[in-house]
């Protein structure tokens, strides 16, 4: 997902149009996606917790397969690692924590602060408008541009969130509209202007959005927002650092860096959804597991973006693979930059899409324990972007020439078989206490 906004740049810091055009430059402009996309989709899964409530690690084993802490391993033909392990670091005489380990950290973190604004019913209880003479009509107003964004880049993901209470659709549109709006940054037509210093503007704008002094009318829906749910500013901060990331860093030497890069990019986006998205009363799963399938679902939709884009970021000097899983397949950047399709990159190719999919397995083990009006515009949004490895797979791995895309008619397929999975329901119903 890339984000289109009207951006003035006069010098090497960030000035953002203040305009009542805003909304005019942001439909005209078009723009039709970008390397780095970021997907809103979100879902559940269970917490993968041993006794103790701790997270289990997956790990690299010896033989290089897929592995948990706890759990058998996935063996098979294509033998890269799902998540990397704790690091040993000799040089201090103890381990470092995975970027796994430092992920879960914000997502017990969040999922903490939900579970305290929880009601009787277990639902997030919201705060009504500010009621202040011609603000009740200035904020509707920057809702429904947020909404028409929302409709013109993410048509499919926006019809589905038509049938979500107006609290919660003009929540999420408001997410959607900042999320793209960061993105492009880095991504936009204007990237190229955009320093360290700008992204450190963009965030102290933030800062002040979230105390209730926003910039814009985009930043008016989300700020009200802010307000009413119970979104922490930390996945926020998050994603303004993978952003630093991609102004800095075009290489990634294994999975734990990557994996690190797709969870401030996309994973970001499901930890500011979830308050919003709600969890269903029948659910008997956590609150952190349900975080965690936000998760693992932004993870899956950022890994299909880079195995999507690997030619066009080819393009850009940019390498969104593991250097160590490269070279265990005999391959190097200039395979990559020569950009042919040989046995070895279809080997190569299996492996992280095999990865993906495990990714998206686990975020489709959860998705029903999401309150019921907000499934249908998760399932439809997975079940898309699942397919678009479906069709890398059917372009013979060439993703150097070919761009992997879901074309309409699958899409309107696509649709009824999202709204009747987000039909099934949690098998009973359980207090809001045994969810913590």
């Amino acid at each position: 997902m890339s984000v289109t906004l009207l951006w003035i740049v006069s010098s090497p810091g960030l000035e953002v149009s203040n305009s009542a055009g805003l909304f005019d430059s942001i439909r005209n402009a078009k723009l039709l996606g970008s390397s780095k996309s970021i997907s809103h989709d979100l879902g559940s899964i269970r917490a993968k917790q041993d006794k103790k409530k701790r997270w289990r690690f997956c790990s690299l084993s010896a033989d290089t397969n897929y592995a948990c802490v706890g759990q058998s391993g996935l063996h098979g033909s294509i033998n890269f690692p799902l998540l990397s392990n704790v690091l040993a670091n000799p040089a201090a005489g103890e381990a470092a924590f995975s970027s796994e380990q430092k992920v879960y950290d914000v997502v017990l973190k969040q999922a903490s602060l939900v579970k305290r604004k929880l009601g009787s019913t277990g639902e997030i209880e919201v705060k009504p408008d500010i009621a202040l003479p011609g603000n009740l009509s200035l904020l509707s107003e920057a809702y429904d541009r947020c909404g028409e964004v929302c409709a013109e880049y993410a048509k499919t993901f926006y019809l589905g969130t038509l049938l979500m209470t107006p609290e919660r659709k003009r929540a999420i549109w408001a997410i959607y509209v900042w999320c793209r709006r960061t993105d492009e940054l880095v991504d936009g037509p204007n990237a190229s202007h955009i320093t360290p210093t700008a992204l450190d503007r963009w965030e102290s704008r933030l800062d002040e959005l979230f105390q209730g002094r926003p910039f814009d009318m985009l930043d008016a829906a989300l700020s009200d927002t802010v307000r009413k749910f119970p979104v922490d500013i930390q996945p926020f901060k998050d994603m303004i650092e993978g952003m630093r990331m991609d102004l800095k860093k075009s290489r990634y030497k294994n999975f734990d860096e990557l994996y690190l890069y797709c969870y401030y990019v996309a994973g970001t986006v499901g930890l500011m959804s979830v308050p919003i998205m709600g969890i269903s009363q029948y659910s008997q799963a956590t609150t952190e597991s349900v975080y965690n399938a936000a998760l693992f679902l932004g993870i899956a939709n950022q890994l299909t973006n880079i195995l999507r884009d690997v030619g066009e970021d080819a393009n850009r000097g940019r390498v969104y693979l593991p250097q160590d899983e490269l070279s265990l397949a005999g391959l190097s950047d200039d395979d990559i930059f020569a950009g042919k399709v040989t046995d070895k990159w279809r080997y190569f190719m299996k492996g992280q899409i095999k990865r993906a999919r495990m990714f998206f397995d686990e975020a489709e083990k959860g998705v029903t324990e999401l309150n019921e009006a907000s499934r249908w515009p998760v399932w439809a949004s997975l079940l898309l972007y699942r397919q678009i490895l479906d069709e890398i797979e059917a372009n013979d791995y060439n993703n150097f020439t070919k761009r992997a895309y879901v074309g309409k008619a699958k899409k309107l397929l696509s649709l009824p078989i999202a709204y009747a999975r987000s039909m099934v329901s949690p098998s009973r119903k359980v207090s809001p206490a045994m969810k913590a």
